[in-house]
């Protein structure tokens, strides 16, 4: 898949996105190993801290479906700044996919390319090598 395909797919499910607190929506879509796309977006709460952000909606329904290895994921919002991962959703990618490309798109304008591994370089881990196979 093109890196503007899997961004489309973000911006298609951009609409669901619940962001009444903060007016700041955003959708992620994640591509794993096999080829298909898992979508997600941010829900708000009341209670700031149960947010919950695209990437890891993103990852709990791939997760849910038995994927265990992604290969890309493209994060949308309407607004700037650019919605690059917050540091639990980094943490959270990085369990699966430590090199993971990141393409970040703000108010529909350019894709930027991160790698997971430069966005957190030194992810906490309990294994030398976690396997999910």
């Amino acid at each position: 898949m093109k890196d503007a395909q899997l961004v489309n797919e973000a911006r298609r499910a951009l609409v669901h996105a619940y962001a009444p607190y903060s007016d700041y929506r955003v959708a992620a879509a994640l591509l794993a190993g096999d080829g298909k796309v898992y979508t997600g977006v941010n829900v708000e709460n009341a209670s700031y801290s149960l947010t919950l952000c695209a990437e890891r909606a993103a990852l709990a329904a791939a997760v849910s479906a038995g994927q265990r290895r992604f290969l890309a994921l493209g994060i949308v919002s309407e607004k700037k700044p650019d919605p690059v991962p917050c540091g639990a959703c980094r943490q959270a990618l990085a369990e699966f996919a430590p090199d993971c490309r990141i393409l970040v798109s703000a108010a529909g304008g350019e894709e930027i390319l991160y790698r997971l591994a430069e966005l957190l370089p030194r992810p906490f881990s309990c294994q030398a090598e976690a396997s999910h196979e």
